[in-house]
């Protein structure tokens, strides 16, 4: 009698067992696919930049190659350069050249941080324009670079996390005050950092930044010929490293009219009220208030706005 009910209840014990084992097969399914998609996120994100970029160099800070015709930039993850919200002198035409970045204002010492994931590709000094500074290339296909640092905190060929401590705070190669020169390049082509990033609200101006050649082309025209204004007047302005690819002044010109400006835009994917304020010269008060948009109002694709 006993020996049968030691068979008979051999099944069920099994079936316990099972039971109790299912919850932790689920577990370990979910952690497992967790894992995998991580890694394929990281593997996809790093394939953007090999997309655009056929060439892995420590010798130069850019060098201008073929610019995609679109090319949808991830904002998600990124981590400001700098806690300082005082930009000195912005992206533009400055002393009849352009200045290919932005200056923001830092004291020696203060930590600059990586504004992405990525790799250090550059850390190194020149004297006669950035002074020690850093060029990382990132998963999403940017590079940024960071001139006048004190010191360098990373290598080259190093990876570094969003966040991350790169350098220090200061006031070295052409410079004259402490500062952080700060750009975004494509392809190692200038773009505005402020089409991406705000330092004033610390925050980027979206989880995406649409990059459309054509745009940028016309972004540059405006840069080139419009003096940025400082937002600190009382802080000096800075000189930059000389750029290969910068416009020399033209002398002995004749000034031709200026192109009539286009009076509405249709909003593309990607594009936010900031970047397109800033594309035409406006604040993001001034477009909400010309096309009677409430602070909280969202734009579409599609969506036309108007400038005056």
């Amino acid at each position: 009698m006993t020996v049968v009910l030691a068979l008979a209840a051999t099944p069920v014990m099994g079936q316990d067992l099972l039971a109790r084992q299912a919850p932790i097969d689920r577990k370990m399914k979910a952690v497992d696919t967790v894992a995998l998609r991580n890694i394929l996120q990281r593997e996809q994100a790093q394939s953007l930049s090999s997309q655009l970029y056929s060439e892995w160099s420590n010798k130069y800070a850019h060098r201008a190659t073929e610019l995609p015709d679109s090319f949808r930039i991830d904002l998600r993850g990124y981590h400001m350069p700098t806690p300082s919200r005082v930009v000195t002198s912005n992206y533009g035409r400055r002393w009849g050249r352009m200045h290919k970045g932005i200056d923001v204002k830092v004291y020696i010492g203060d930590t600059i941080r990586a504004a992405f994931d990525g790799k250090i590709r550059v850390a190194n000094y020149e004297a006669a324009g950035y002074g020690n500074y850093v060029v990382i290339r990132h998963h999403n296909g940017l590079e940024t670079i960071y001139g006048h640092m004190s010191k360098r905190l990373v290598n080259e060929n190093q990876n570094v996390k969003a966040g991350d401590p790169i350098g220090l705070g200061g006031n070295t190669g052409r410079s004259t005050g402490s500062h952080l020169h700060f750009e975004t390049r494509l392809c190692g082509v200038a773009l505005d950092p402020a089409l991406m990033f705000d330092f004033k609200n610390q925050d980027v101006t979206g989880d995406y930044y649409m990059f459309r050649n054509s745009n940028a082309r016309k972004q540059t025209t405006i840069a080139k010929n419009v003096q940025p204004k400082t937002e600190v007047q009382n802080v000096p302005v800075i000189g930059e490293p000389n750029d290969q690819t910068s416009a020399k002044p033209a002398t002995n010109v004749k000034k031709t009219a200026a192109a009539p400006k286009a009076t509405t835009h249709k909003v593309q994917k990607g594009e936010t009220l900031f970047s397109i304020a800033k594309s035409h010269g406006l604040t993001v008060d001034q477009l909400r208030k010309i096309n009677r948009l409430g602070k909280n109002s969202n734009i579409k694709v599609g969506q036309v706005l108007k400038f005056s």
